[in-house]
């Protein structure tokens, strides 16, 4: 956090299980015909969000067998999401939400708005 009390959180989503990936941060909230969910950032008490969040890998795209749908996920391994903030208050949420899945394995359970506390030094 800057001198104006803006800055960004990051957050790195990283698969416990090789080969797996988890979906694009601009897929629906409720996937694509309910496949997938996205993948996100979001802020909550002393925390404002002044932007988008961006990811640092590139979308590719994935179609699962047997299915007519094509669905926007990031390469197998980490992602890290980032989110411009400002800081109105020493204490705050980071919400994570994911879904990690893999083309021979399935799905995991999905994460949805899990908070996570934090302290910001003044």
């Amino acid at each position: 956090v800057d001198a104006h009390d803006n800055g960004h959180v990051a957050a790195t989503f990283t698969p416990d299980q090789p080969g797996f990936h988890v979906y694009s941060i601009d897929l629906p909230a409720d996937g694509i015909q309910g496949l997938g969910r996205p993948t996100r950032v979001a802020v909550r008490g002393g925390l404002t969000a002044t932007g988008n969040a961006h990811a640092d890998q590139s979308v590719r795209t994935l179609r699962p067998a047997g299915l007519d749908v094509t669905l926007p996920v990031y390469p197998d391994g980490p992602v890290t999401v980032t989110l411009p903030i400002h800081r109105a208050a020493a204490s705050a949420s980071v919400l994570i939400s994911y879904a990690a899945c893999s083309q021979t394995q399935g799905c995991l359970t999905p994460v949805s708005n899990k908070p996570i506390p934090i302290t910001l030094n003044h």
